[in-house]
């Protein structure tokens, strides 16, 4: 339970009573659980407090916008979390695309740091991690060790970063800027898909008793943060849409597997709202549609195995999304060509079109899953789909002039702006699409078996024990435990 990071009592006193001490010197209070899921409740001193915090520094306060309730200047609070509707002359289906925008989240403009933060806390509170003598270790192959090294920051502890060596400029300049050391960021081989690379680094760490792992991939604070927050600011984005769309249908949630944190938000949709659940991998390396590998370019998304904390038996869809299309796609929004041509022939709404830099890579490919499955089921103008934006364009600026020579031969003009956009938008088949059977998710679940049980050590009854809907069910009686950690240890530190 302690290594799943799942733990709902006070394991260490020695650890716990250092790391009070240590939020005390340092003025940190943690925001619940339940704050990140509903900002309007957090105290009101702390809100008037904040509106004197750039969202991008490394201030205590700034745990407490770690929500997805950012207004666009990611200063204040939004009544509803910022989002964009994709029209017909976008996506060329008739099914409104909500997509909600992760980069209004402090620090790394990137939802990933809910994420870390839904890992980190636990740990802190149940006296499991020391920070006056651990390193928080975070394994990534995208914003999660980003979200891990800020989020460490703020609560005085040391965070290290891995992540492959050929993840965007952005995200290693980023780094360099917060970590404590150098040696801090650790580059493993290769790009996107090489996760067991990170995996045998992480293996060669844990030898040191003082650094601790917080793998996203089987930490179930990732997962449950996601249920919890994401889950409910997405339905809150829906709910906002259908006051003037009345009857307007919650199809299907759409979501990158990654970590499968993000995925889970799926699951409170699906409890809430009846959604489908549709998980987005690269089609150059379709691990859960053909148990296949390969590489790509749709940074963040992970691939080559399926995440512990992936309720596949949850999972209605896996859809297959080409770095081709994605890539493109990315340069058309983020040029004037592009955009000159979304607008005076395509008639792209402006405000749609302003919005088109909130979406980096695996953004995008969440958008043409979604399209595919609006074509697969012929989806009508009442049936909506809703996916994220993890990040923006700014993370992958450096990325544009490796698409332009790539895929274009240093060369982009009209001619090409409506060839991408027929291509890669307008042409969406549902080829890629597998509507999963039961067979398909046994096929899927016991894939994860080689990475989990005979290379990461988990036993076979708690691999086998995550078949069953009742086992991620008790999963969230967890959380109001934490609450009730994280208000106790708040009182006993004194800082709120």
């Amino acid at each position: 339970m302690a290594k799943l990071g799942l733990e709902s009592h006070i394991v260490d006193q020695g650890v716990h009573k250092r790391t009070v001490q240590r939020f005390r010197d340092k003025g940190i209070a943690l925001p619940t659980f339940a704050q990140l899921e509903n900002p309007s409740i957090i105290p009101a001193h702390i809100r008037e407090q904040l509106a004197k915090v750039e969202p991008d520094a490394a201030h205590p306060l700034n745990l407490f916008r770690i929500h997805w309730y950012n207004s666009a200047d990611r200063k204040s609070l939004a009544a509803v979390p910022g989002y964009v509707v994709l029209p017909p002359s976008l996506t060329g289906v008739k099914a409104p695309i909500l997509v909600a925008l992760g980069e209004r989240f402090p620090m790394i403009e990137a939802h990933k740091v809910l994420a870390a933060y839904g890992c980190l806390a636990p740990r802190l509170v149940t006296g499991q991690f020391d920070p006056t003598r651990d390193l928080a270790i975070w394994p990534s192959t995208g914003n999660y060790c980003r979200g891990g090294v800020a989020v460490s920051r703020i609560m005085g502890c040391r965070g290290v970063a891995i992540l492959p060596e050929e993840m965007s400029k952005e995200r290693f300049a980023w780094l360099d800027r917060w970590v404590s050391q150098p040696e801090d960021v650790i580059k493993t081989f290769g790009s996107e898909s090489n996760v067991k690379e990170i995996y045998d680094k992480c293996a060669e760490l844990d030898a040191q008793p003082e650094n601790v792992i917080f793998n996203q991939f089987c930490e179930f604070g990732n997962v449950l943060v996601h249920y919890t927050a994401t889950g409910k600011a997405l339905g809150h984005i829906y709910e906002d849409v259908r006051n003037s769309h009345p009857g307007l249908e919650l199809f299907a949630y759409v979501s990158a597997t990654g970590s499968a944190g993000t995925l889970s938000a799926g699951d409170r949709l699906k409890d809430d709202y009846g959604a489908r659940i549709v998980a987005v991998e690269a089609a150059e390396c379709p691990t859960l549609l053909k148990n296949g590998f390969g590489a790509h370019n749709i940074q963040g998304i992970g691939d080559k195995h399926v995440p512990y904390v992936h309720n596949v038996f949850n999972t209605d869809f896996a859809v297959g999304v080409s770095d081709a299309a994605s890539d493109s796609l990315f340069y058309l929004f983020n040029t004037d060509v592009g955009r000159k041509y979304l607008a005076q022939r395509r008639g792209v709404p402006a405000e749609v079109l302003a919005a088109l830099p909130s979406f980096g890579f695996s953004g995008i490919a969440n958008v043409l899953a979604a399209i595919k499955v609006a074509k697969y089921y012929d989806l009508g103008p009442d049936q909506a789909l809703i996916t994220v934006a993890t990040d923006g364009s700014a993370m992958y600026s450096t990325e544009k002039q490796k698409i332009l020579e790539q895929r274009f031969h240093n060369r982009f003009d009209d001619v090409d702006a409506g060839q991408v956009f027929g291509q890669y938008m307008l042409g969406q088949g549902v080829d890629w699409l597998q509507e999963l059977t039961r067979e398909d998710r046994e096929r899927i679940f016991n894939l994860g078996y080689f990475t989990w049980v005979e290379q990461q050590g988990v036993s076979l009854p708690e691999f086998i024990a995550r078949r069953d809907q009742k086992f991620w069910r008790d999963l969230r009686k967890v959380v109001p435990e934490w609450d009730r950690l994280i208000n106790e240890f708040n009182a006993e530190s004194g800082v709120l």
